[in-house]
């Protein structure tokens, strides 16, 4: 089954690192003086972007990784030999 969860939770990541990232750096230092000055909002903002991203392209990557074995000069060995070795064993008394 071709169920990824990359592609999905890769795009959520981003979107939701790309808001909080704005939100971060538009926002009015004040409001960090509990958390000693740092922009908690920009930092992870920053972190989930950069792990959606990577989410993402790992999935786009291992699609591309994908492909039947008539298009793989190696798929379409493995396959013959498959073959022979499965004619072999029905033909031996």
């Amino acid at each position: 089954m071709g169920l990824d969860v990359r592609l999905p939770l890769g795009l959520l990541f981003v979107i939701i690192g790309a808001l909080l990232a704005i939100f971060g750096a538009v926002s009015d230092p004040s409001i960090y003086a509990r958390s000693l000055g740092i922009n908690v909002n920009l930092w992870w903002g920053l972190f989930m972007l950069v792990t959606g991203a990577m989410l993402f392209g790992l999935s786009r990557r291992q699609d591309a990784a994908m492909c039947s074995s008539e298009e793989s000069p190696e798929g379409a060995a493995i396959e013959e030999l498959e073959q022979v070795r499965c004619l072999e064993e029905n033909n031996e008394p």
